[in-house]
């Protein structure tokens, strides 16, 4: 087929575009290339379509009513094609709305006389008749290359306009007859079921723009579900009119949580319809629930109040285990102690989908999680309290400004220049207002610093110079000196400045005090904060973090903590079987590829203690240190020499058996376990040691580095 009759095909709805693929999602710069690519006669790859007498639900509804007979679905290319009905046809194509077109090309200008393409710009094209609109070179609406080339000649007479109209007229037939070029098209067998062609849908746009685990699942989702993205954007809108905004992947991320009880989105990918529009009712009801919570219990009023919106999933996989209600105000309080921590210290800001299923695997299994859940970012972070260095050197991208204004609204802070409450919001749309408490501008002006400073920046931006305002008043401050204007805030609004933690010695609002004054605002926000976090387990007895051998044996095993009976000693053959090696090797690589994780050598299933004692008699030097070297030579055989350093060994005596404690750490890179064979690739599901095949070993690994 051609373009143009690819093109015809879009119009009279021969072609269409199933509901599970994405919105128009190119940037301008691409459609831009391809345009450049055909003109130039480059090749642009191929389009793939399914063939098919029973079709899925297609986007906006754009079928052929009348149609008998099979169907042509674009499975891959409708990005191009999209971007060709753009240009050819001037407009959008039945398929999609208004909305869905969120870079429009079409002010795309075509130079006759260069060959360039340029997006529209004023100053050069308005005084240059050369440059015409590509829509209009199809449509036939331009100017004729007879008066471009007269204009463009002036003076220089006929002849001369004749010989640049020549020139123009077959650049512009070569782009105009683009239209007329076949196009590759492969198809999909008419007998294809809709998974099918959604997996060929995946492995071709590989080749593209790459769906995103998100857009991937989401696909599966309205094959099974067509009407699922339409019915997620529409509690998307809704939610945003709470200043609630979440994203699509924020969505199925979500959704795949309440369903499936992970964070992995292939998870979700067979879930049949009936289970998907169950699972969607509770999340709907679950997130009106938990808003309402944010608001009166956390004083978080938005996403905007957040670090990261994916802090919300694990509280909406709690709420599905709880029949959709936290039990009591202690249940709130462990929460509140919990999304404060995570919200402070980026629980999630990396690693994002192994962090966030390993804290949905906890909830899963315990019923009371709150606390286990702090002990991982304790593991990830070494502590959930704020010390005043904390904040030393933070700007107000770090996640700390956030909860500063969340303590600061819990605190009752109102505007410095009106008194109205900052936890309420003034306008349609949410956002937080900040402002330097010592203007930027005197602080360079007049306090020694310079812009060009990366430290002086640094200390000038702190989040420790920042006030919170509304949107009006943060223009009031504009350049004056704290000392200047805050007796005239005490004089009106009496505890104002307490309020938002100010220290209250007159003589650090001097501009030579402004590094004291910072000091001593850091302390009041840790403070603040520590105070606050103390408050909300007040009465709550809370249990200490694993940390010793007792601990470790009392726990049983989980995702975190293994237990194997001995390195390399066969219990029941009593002797020496190296094959049990390997298997040690597996843990401690399913843990470096999980997130981490504890291994007790010595220690059998039930948690009873064997010992390495037997182990120990069959190394050269029957100890410990024979016990260790050989561990680490176990690791460097198997997993490779650089990961040595991510597990750490030591040794306890319990009941007059050594029993070997092995901490791993999380490996910043997908870890294998090598033999002559071949590469095998493990991880951590639930308390055991899985092995994952080529394919799922490729998607775990792009869903975790």
């Amino acid at each position: 087929m051609t373009i143009r009759e690819l093109m015809d095909g879009i119009e009279k709805l021969d072609l269409v575009l199933p509901e599970f693929q994405r919105e128009y999602v190119w940037e301008k710069e691409q459609a831009k290339q391809l345009i450049v690519s055909l003109f130039k006669g480059y090749p642009t790859g191929s389009l793939l379509f399914w063939k098919t007498d029973n079709p899925p639900d297609i986007k906006n509804n754009a079928v052929n009513k009348d149609k008998i007979g099979t169907t042509m679905v674009i499975l891959d290319g409708q990005q191009r094609l999209t971007t060709l009905y753009l240009f050819v046809n001037g407009k959008i194509p039945p398929y999609y709305i208004d909305q869905d077109i969120q870079n429009d090309p079409r002010n795309l200008y075509f130079d006759v006389d260069s060959g360039e393409f340029m997006y529209y710009q004023p100053k050069l094209m308005d005084s240059n008749p050369t440059w015409v609109s590509v829509v209009n070179c199809f449509n036939g609406k331009g100017p004729s290359v007879f008066d471009v080339a007269k204009a463009k000649a002036g003076d220089q007479g006929g002849e001369a306009a004749f010989k640049l109209a020549e020139a123009y007229n077959e650049k512009l037939n070569r782009l105009k007859n683009i239209i007329g070029k076949p196009y590759p098209i492969q198809t999909v067998p008419s007998d294809a079921k809709i998974d099918e062609a959604i997996d060929v849908f995946d492995k071709v746009n590989s080749m593209g723009t790459k769906l995103t685990e998100a857009e991937l699942a989401l696909a599966h989702i309205c094959g099974k579900w067509p009407q699922a993205r339409k019915v997620i954007k529409e509690k998307i809108r809704e939610l945003e009119k709470h200043h609630y905004y979440f994203d699509i992947t924020f969505m199925v991320r979500a959704l795949t949580g309440v369903v499936k009880k992970r964070a992995l989105f292939w998870t979700i990918h067979e879930t049949p319809e009936q289970e998907l529009k169950e699972g969607w009712t509770k999340l709907t009801v679950l997130l009106n629930y938990l808003i309402n919570i944010l608001g009166k219990h956390a004083c978080v009023h938005s996403t905007e109040d957040l670090n990261t919106s994916y802090v919300l999933v694990p509280p909406l996989v709690y709420l599905t285990k709880k029949n959709g209600k936290f039990t009591d105000q202690k249940d709130i309080n462990l929460f509140v102690h919990w999304l404060y921590a995570a919200s402070t210290w980026a629980r999630y800001t990396g690693q994002t989908n192994q962090r966030l299923d390993q804290d949905i695997s906890i909830i899963d299994r315990n019923g009371d999680p709150w606390k286990e859940l702090e002990d991982n970012i304790i593991d990830q972070r070494g502590r959930i309290d704020l010390k005043a260095a904390d904040l030393e050197g933070r700007d107000i991208q770090h996640p700390a400004y956030r909860m500063a204004y969340i303590i600061i609204k819990r605190r009752g802070a109102f505007d410095w220049f009106d008194g109205r409450p900052l936890d309420v919001q003034y306008g349609p749309s949410y956002s937080i207002h900040s402002h330097h408490i010592f203007p930027s501008s005197v602080l360079y002006k007049e306090g020694g610093y310079t812009t060009d400073n990366h430290l002086h920046k640094k200390i000038v931006n702190e989040i420790a110079n920042r006030t919170f305002l509304t949107g009006s008043s943060n223009q009031s401050l504009q350049n004056t000196p704290p000392d200047k204007y805050f007796p005239g805030i005490i004089e009106k609004f009496p505890g104002a400045l307490e309020k938002q933690l100010i220290p209250m010695d007159e003589s650090l609002w001097k501009l030579e005090r402004y590094e004291d004054f910072l000091t001593k605002r850091r302390e009041l926000i840790a403070d603040a904060y520590n105070e606050l976090m103390d408050s909300l387990l007040k009465g709550v007895v809370i249990e200490k973090k694993l940390q010793t051998l007792d601990d470790y044996l009392k726990a049983g095993e989980s995702a975190t903590l293994e237990y194997k009976s001995t390195l390399r000693w066969d219990v029941k053959e009593k002797q020496v079987n190296k094959a049990l090696q390997k298997v040690i090797a597996k843990t401690i690589a399913g843990f470096l590829n999980f997130g981490g994780g504890l291994l007790l050598i010595g220690v059998v299933d039930d948690g009873s203690i064997y010992g390495i004692e037997d182990d120990m008699k069959t190394l050269k030097g029957q100890n410990t240190d024979a016990f260790q070297q050989s561990l680490i030579a176990l690791v460097t055989d198997y997993l490779g020499a650089e990961y040595a350093g991510f597990v750490s060994i030591s040794f306890e005596v319990w009941d007059d058996k050594t029993i070997c404690i092995v901490k791993i750490e999380s490996s910043p890179k997908p870890v294998f376990l090598c033999e002559a064979a071949g590469k095998e690739f493990y991880v951590r599901v639930g308390n055991t040691t899985r092995q994952l095949d080529v394919q799922a070993t490729h998607e775990y690994i792009g869903m975790h580095w």
